[in-house]
């Protein structure tokens, strides 16, 4: 019987443990009798400091496993831990709080099962359209700079709920990246790839802890990880800012040769060390995110480091 191994990341959540209980015996008993296939789940506990792993525990059936992680890594890193683990021929991503609706990851599976020519059938919020002005602007602009002259396209409002082959889960463990934003690597590694709109349902055990600053922090993640344009535009920037400076400087030459007029002084050498300062900071700030890239993979460090495993029958592995 081929297996869909589901790869669902967690912290803190030990409210919701009994809920996803019932949502996976619920999934498993669904998927077994419309598409034949056995369910292994996949745990990843992100550094939690509650008993979520004691209240997961008490409410898990069947074949399950639940790798604790030494420390709170980061969510890209904890799915890249749970796709390690799973054995399946198909892997699906969901969250635990259970935003995505049990009837989208039934559409998910039923897309990819009946479909040979499809590797991956992702989702892509259709919610965003209710978003302000100003955070629209924003998020178009950011798919443009990682999408810019490149050989392939991220979509807009994609995340990590998703189905894949295994031959997709596998290609996915073979980059390494230490910086990770794994909405460019879906994208990046290729595969004949569709979506599908959805609407998350409501959370109801806990609240999102992605702040606006944790956003921001994954956009410049992603660019510094999958697009030059910014530096390239500061570089086109600063070369029209320094053929500005030689016109201004030919034109005040001119002045004083030939009409007398008096050179202005300190208000305009002010302007120009503003100007000039601030684009040299705001480059050398850029710079430093794509070094600090650089550093992080070089140093070679593991993605992560497990605590432990938790099954059913034994009460911890030791990796």
């Amino acid at each position: 019987m081929p297996v869909l191994s589901l790869v669902i990341p967690f912290l803190n959540e030990r409210a919701g443990a009994e809920r996803l209980g019932d949502f996976l015996r619920r999934l498993e008993q669904e998927i077994g009798t419309r598409f034949g296939l056995s369910l292994e789940v996949v745990l990843v506990d992100d550094g939690s400091r509650d008993d979520s792993i004691p209240q997961y525990r008490r409410h898990l059936t069947g074949n399950w496993k639940i790798a604790e992680l030494s420390r709170n890594f980061g969510k890209e890193i904890a799915i890249f831990a749970g796709l390690e683990q799973t054995t399946g021929d198909y892997v699906m991503m969901i969250d635990a709080d259970l935003q995505h609706p049990y009837d989208v990851c039934l559409q998910l599976i039923g897309e990819l099962t009946a479909d040979p020519t499809l590797d991956v059938v992702y989702t892509v919020r259709d919610d965003r359209k209710q978003e302000s002005f100003k955070k629209d602007m924003g998020s178009r602009l950011f798919y443009w700079l990682i999408n810019f002259q490149q050989r392939y396209t991220v979509p807009e409002n994609a995340g990590d709920f998703r189905i894949m082959r295994r031959a997709v889960r596998d290609a996915l463990l073979t980059v390494r990246d230490k910086r990770r934003f794994n909405k460019g690597l879906y994208a990046w590694t290729g595969f004949r790839q569709k979506g599908i709109p959805y609407t998350p349902d409501e959370r109801l055990d806990s609240v999102s802890r992605w702040s606006r600053l944790a956003l921001i922090g994954l956009s410049v993640e992603g660019i510094t990880s999958f697009s030059v344009i910014p530096l390239r535009i500061f570089s086109i920037l600063g070369a029209f800012t320094g053929i500005c400076g030689v016109i201004y400087g030919l034109k005040i030459l001119l002045e004083v040769m030939f009409y007398g007029v008096s050179v202005p002084g300190y208000p305009s050498l002010m302007v120009a060390v503003a100007v000039f300062g601030g684009f040299n900071l705001a480059l050398l700030g850029l710079i430093g995110e794509y070094l600090w890239v650089g550093v992080s993979e070089a140093k070679n460090r593991p993605l992560y480091i497990l605590r432990g495993i938790h099954t059913p029958d034994e009460e911890q592995h030791k990796p």
